[in-house]
């Protein structure tokens, strides 16, 4: 997957914290949220360009399968 661009946004502090607790009621960051919420806009308007990535899994990323222990007897 490739590296995903990192922004600086300003919002209106009221903006964030309905972004916030939208984000909370869907179990999803605040960043998650935002992404959401423009990739479904850019969709709607017809915008949302072909080559556009699939959005990031929700939830925690899974952890390396441990190696099997060496079987002592």
């Amino acid at each position: 997957m490739p590296e995903r661009k990192k922004l600086l946004l300003r919002l209106d502090p009221a903006i964030h914290d309905a972004v916030a607790r939208w984000a909370g009621d869907e179990l999803r960051s605040t960043n998650a949220q935002i992404e959401f919420v423009l990739r479904r806009a850019l969709a709607q308007s017809g915008r949302l360009p072909d080559n556009a990535g699939r959005p990031a899994r929700r939830g925690r990323p899974p952890k390396d399968q441990p190696s099997e222990p060496d079987a002592e007897a």
